[in-house]
């Protein structure tokens, strides 16, 4: 009997050990694009220097440190019924999409979700302008992640000429209006720039060029906007120096190092909100009733998944 509780006592052990690898490896996973990226980027050019083994090791103990505390901030939004908004603006390939991923990891989607919207319908053209983002804003002890927002006007709309100059001019009448509104409805709004070299997007756009599971990435859009950038570059600083309000400031990512931008990006979006840990209650787990006339029925082996692994 000792030998048996003993044995499964290991295999329990085993499988909470499997389960926290597993946990681990959801990052490890997304890591290894990085390290595609490198050895690509090694076949390139033999100057490319890779991560230290000290240097990952501290990336993946103080990401963990840092989604834990994301955690906690994201309990004390429930609690506390708080709104928040954050903005992800960048160029293409500056690495919005790669933050992104790592602040939602390990969050519940029904509190922290992420709006990307496509280009505008027809009928979305023919509305105001800020109308169809309202509807993506969050309700009290929500998060909302635009991946690209309103700011489209002054940036990609202005360089591609998707809007007019009077729609342009009146994007930045209204958006200091519009953000101010929504802080005062209680909204907590913070807005990211992230900032890449022009050496750094080539090799971006080039790595994934040659990568066959990012290439789906480019579009005929992107492709243009490499071809523009000194026009990009004109309408981020227009767009900065317009759009940057006391009330919802502009804040500047150095993203062409990913990791580091991950993680100082993580860092000051903790420092935005002020919360503090929630108590939890002990759960306990119930015991499972055991009803003696159960019987499992047999399931057709038709149904199963077959096991190539």
């Amino acid at each position: 009997m000792n030998a048996d509780k003993s044995n499964e006592q290991i295999e329990f052990e085993r499988r909470v050990h499997d389960e926290m690898l597993d946990s681990f490896d959801e990052e490890l996973e997304m890591e290894i694009d990085d390290d595609r990226m490198n050895e690509l980027i090694g076949e390139a050019t033999a100057s490319a220097a890779t991560s230290t083994d000290r240097e990952r090791h501290f990336y993946f103990k103080e990401l963990f440190r840092l989604q834990g505390e994301l955690v906690k901030l994201q309990d004390w939004v429930v609690h506390k019924k708080l709104k928040v908004v954050v903005l992800f603006e960048g160029r293409d390939a500056a690495g919005k999409g790669g933050v992104i991923k790592r602040i939602t990891q390990r969050l519940n989607p029904r509190v922290c979700r992420v709006a990307a919207l496509p280009a505008p319908s027809e009928r979305e053209q023919s509305q105001w302008y800020f109308q169809r983002y309202v509807s993506h804003l969050p309700a009290g002890g929500e998060i909302v992640l635009f991946d690209r927002s309103w700011s489209n006007r002054a940036g990609v709309e202005k360089v591609m000429g998707f809007c007019s100059d009077e729609d342009y001019e009146e994007f930045f009448r209204t958006v200091p209006e519009f953000e101010k509104m929504l802080i005062r409805s209680g909204i907590i709004l913070i807005k990211y720039w992230f900032s890449i070299t022009d050496d750094e997007q080539n090799l971006r756009f080039m790595m994934r060029i040659h990568d066959p599971l990012k290439q789906w990435k480019l579009s005929p859009m992107d492709m243009e906007s490499r071809r523009r950038w000194e026009l990009y570059t004109k309408a981020k600083e227009t767009m900065l120096e317009r759009t940057h309000i006391p009330e919802a400031p502009w804040r500047i990512v150095e993203a062409v190092d990913k990791k580091k931008a991950r993680l100082n990006c993580i860092h000051h979006l903790l420092s935005q909100v002020p919360y503090q840990e929630i108590e939890r209650e002990t759960v306990t787990l119930p015991d499972r009733v055991h009803n003696p006339d159960y019987l499992r029925n047999p399931v057709p082996a038709d149904l199963f998944v077959p096991q190539v692994y």
